[in-house]
């Protein structure tokens, strides 16, 4: 769920591409052939064993430590390579480990290692080419230090470290003549004093003792919104700004980073103007934004330093994603391009879209996209993109500055388009530009970048059966198809057998049509009869969709047919079946859901008494609502859930100040999150439930979700059970300790092995294991 409309931040659509097992390794013909030699003659007999392909496994919860991702791919200035960083998960199953490779545009190469330390993210150029700046993490007694700014030189040598700001650096962008870098960094004057007090207490020679001042670690709070999920609490103290630094040319030259901006703000999307004599960033300066609709401001400083000028206001929504309100200068330097929604009317959910603005006072953001009604930049949303350093997009200009390359979902699918840039003064409101589309098929793009002349788009692929490659396409070639660039994953995937899930369309009960998705057992037979499971995602304004996402493959390799569709509220369908469940939510989505289990038990292979049903975020409210409302399911597992909006208003880390899910605050309106929230049909329910918790989930916190819901089946005594994850926050599923994710998994799985199928878990018993096994015996015998 996110600040404005549910869906998850930071969390970046997944992205795919259908092929077929296109990087499977394909079988091998096994050719067996004996001679038999005798002293007169020679007897050659050769036994063709045809073409049996290579004995493939199914795919287990524990593949995830073997899986790679691709994330923040950089194209070079000349187009001959990318950069990336590769993800992968560290030896102890406790973390992750990121390093940058890089692989030829050209593609017939593997991909080769650039850069060797264990936390190196966000690779980008410079504009000559002869450099490669990057963000390193080191660690420090076992604990990770702030990201510092690194550089490679491309013509050999070490990379080198060239910062130490007490509270790291972040974003940073080169200078169009390639000599100063900015970026941003949350280090004060405060922290500078201290780091340097306690370098001279700790020089050999000093005279000066150490002191041992004591910091409070008590927290003050005045804010509405005081913390966020995965990230921790808000520091005032520590806002971000601007900061820049020369280009240091070797691992000896010192520099001293510059502070360009100040005051109790935070700024972001810094770019440089095309000369390089200005900084344009956005800054929000407003102490408590959720009295006010969503608006941000556009300001100019000097890159030689001096005030702030503010440009413009943009009355608009840039604080959706990752990816919202990051700015794309154009290439003649006068304007600026971005993805943001409209904040009137108040939306329980607006399609984003595609902006244009003149780098001049007081200018009027133009729609691009007005009447395309499909989201810019829209979510599409699975289990598997990378956990660290995926990157964000933004659009790309044509180097005409005619046109705008960005992603857009459709139906499930997430591809790229190209749209005119109209001509100042021609075309009205409310028009949008001519679209063209680059890229096409059950897909995902997750991100995308250009060649600077703009001839080839580079970008990673996702697809049910691919966890992320990285494509070419050559936009100069007329008919040309995209280029494999990658195999990343083939190693492990090469010997699984994954299937391609059963896209399904139905209609509701008012005639509504739901996309929906059948991923099936590997050796699925359509005579036999499966278990299912309702798979709910959250938001719930994102979507389902064709990426790879390997619970769905994980629980089909189990044996269960998993139904995933996109109930009304979903995204990539328009704005009106968006929004329509704005003030009814939950409500008629729990009906697209119950439409599309029959219509799954109606092809014949579902059994319909071991019925489960799941789901995360949104989702796991919507479980929860769901088995307040039918008895048909035998087993159900809410995870990250939402039992009392009430409570939920009052403890989630975004606020709903605006009108935009309910009408009123609970205390002007209690009837309605009443009627709304499923504790309050907590007597209905009478199916065995599995509460998955992530104990520093501030996005939905724990007291306002499953910690009730738990509570109050004990005390009805219908069979419970809560699995809590210590130090987790709302992205378990996503990006949590590798551990935890295996261990989520099998939860899910083990609760539903137990209640559908009849499998023994003493674990999920009140009575240690031998006593389980003794009452079981006690229970065998007849009595008396």
């Amino acid at each position: 769920m996110t600040k404005t409309d549910c869906r998850m931040p930071k969390q970046f659509p997944n992205d795919e591409m259908k092929k077929r097992s296109h990087y499977m390794l394909s079988g091998f013909v096994l050719r067996h052939s004996f001679v038999i030699r005798h002293s007169c003659f020679v007897i050659l007999l050769a036994l063709s064993i045809g073409t049996a392909p290579a004995q493939k496994r199914p795919i287990t919860e524990k593949d995830l430590w073997d899986f790679v991702w691709i994330g923040d791919p950089q194209v070079s200035p000349d187009g001959s390579r990318v950069a990336f960083v590769r993800v992968t998960v560290n030896d102890k199953k406790e973390g992750y480990n990121t390093s940058i490779w890089s692989v030829p545009v050209a593609g017939g190469e593997a991909p080769r290692q650039l850069t060797k330390g264990e936390h190196d993210t966000t690779p980008r150029w410079s504009p000559d080419g002869e450099f490669l700046l990057f963000l390193r993490s080191t660690e420090k007694d076992g604990k990770p230090e702030p990201p510092q700014l690194a550089m490679l030189p491309m013509d050999g040598g070490d990379s080198f470290v060239f910062t130490d700001l007490p509270k790291g650096t972040g974003s940073p962008v080169w200078a169009p003549d390639g000599k100063n870098i900015a970026f941003t960094s949350e280090t004060n004057p405060g922290d500078l004093a201290k780091q340097e007090k306690k370098k001279h207490e700790e020089k050999p020679a000093s005279t000066t003792p150490a002191t041992d001042e004591h910091e409070s670690d008590v927290r003050v709070i005045t804010r509405a919104v005081y913390r966020q999920d995965n990230e921790g609490y808000i520091d005032p103290k520590h806002p971000t700004h601007v900061w820049t630094v020369s280009l240091p040319r070797t691992a000896g030259e010192k520099l001293k980073p510059r502070q360009l901006t100040t005051g109790r703000f935070d700024e972001e999307n810094a770019i440089w103007s095309k000369d390089g004599s200005q900084i344009y960033f956005t800054s929000s300066r407003i102490d408590e934004p959720y009295y006010e609709l969503p608006r941000t401001d556009l300001y100019s400083v000097s890159a030689a330093g001096g005030k702030p000028v503010k440009i413009t206001t943009i009355d608009l929504n840039t604080q959706f994603g990752p990816g919202g309100g990051t700015l794309s200068l154009s290439p003649d330097g006068k304007q600026v391009a971005f993805v943001a929604a409209t904040n009137q009317p108040i939306n329980s959910y607006t399609e984003p879209d595609l902006w244009m603005l003149d780098l001049s006072p007081n200018a009027k953001p133009r729609n691009l996209t007005a009447d395309f009604d499909f989201d810019i930049d829209g979510f599409i949303i699975g289990d598997s993109a990378p956990p660290r350093a995926g990157g964000v997009n933004k659009p790309i200009w044509t180097p005409d500055g005619k046109g705008l390359i960005e992603v857009y979902v459709k139906e499930g699918k997430r591809n790229l388009a190209l749209f005119d840039v109209p001509v100042a003064g021609v075309g009205g409101p409310g028009k949008s530009s001519p679209v063209q589309e680059l890229t096409s098929g059950n897909q995902g793009v997750m991100t995308f970048r250009a060649t600077p002349d703009g001839s080839k788009l580079v970008y990673v692929i996702s697809t049910p059966t691919r966890i992320n490659d990285l494509f070419a396409l050559d936009r100069a070639t007329p008919g040309a198809l995209p280029k494999e660039l990658t195999k990343i994953n083939n190693e492990l995937f090469s010997k699984l057998n994954l299937t391609e899930p059963e896209e399904i369309w139905y209609d509701s009960f008012d005639g509504k049509r739901i996309q929906a998705w059948l991923q099936k057992p590997p050796d699925f037979d359509a005579r036999k009869k499966y278990p299912l499971i309702l798979n709910i995602h959250g938001g719930p304004h994102v979507a389902y969709g064709f990426i790879f996402d390997h619970e769905f493959q994980w629980m089909a390799a189990k044996g269960y047919v998993v139904l995933y569709p996109n109930p009304r509220g979903s995204v990539s369908y328009g704005q009106e079946f968006g929004n329509v469940i704005q003030y009814h939510y939950p409500g008629n989505d729990y009906k697209d859901l119950i439409a599309g289990v029959d219509e799954a038990i109606k092809r014949g292979y579902v059994d319909d008494k071991k019925l489960g049903v799941t789901g995360g975020s949104g989702g796991g409210l919507l479980t929860n609502w769901v088995v307040g409302q039918t008895g048909r399911f035998g087993a159900a597992v809410s995870q990250r859930d939402i039992a009392s909006w009430e409570n939920w208003w009052y403890t989630g880390d975004f606020t709903l100040f605006q009108p935009n899910w309910f009408r009123a605050p609970p205390f002007e309106d209690p009837d309605d999150y009443r009627a709304r929230s499923p504790i309050s049909y907590i007597t209905n329910v009478k199916t065995p439930m599995m509460f998955i918790l992530g104990e520093a989930d501030y996005r939905t916190p724990p007291d306002a979700g499953g910690e009730q819901m738990f509570r109050a089946l004990k005390f009805r005594k219908i069979p419970t059970v809560m699995v809590r994850f210590p130090n987790e926050s709302h992205e378990l599923s996503r990006s949590g300790q590798p551990w935890h994710r295996v261990e989520r998994l099998q939860h899910i799985v083990g609760w539903f092995d137990h209640w559908l199928m009849g499998e023994r878990k003493p674990e999920y018993e009140v009575a240690p294991e031998e006593e389980v096994s003794q009452k079981a015996k006690q229970v065998s015998k007849p009595p008396r």
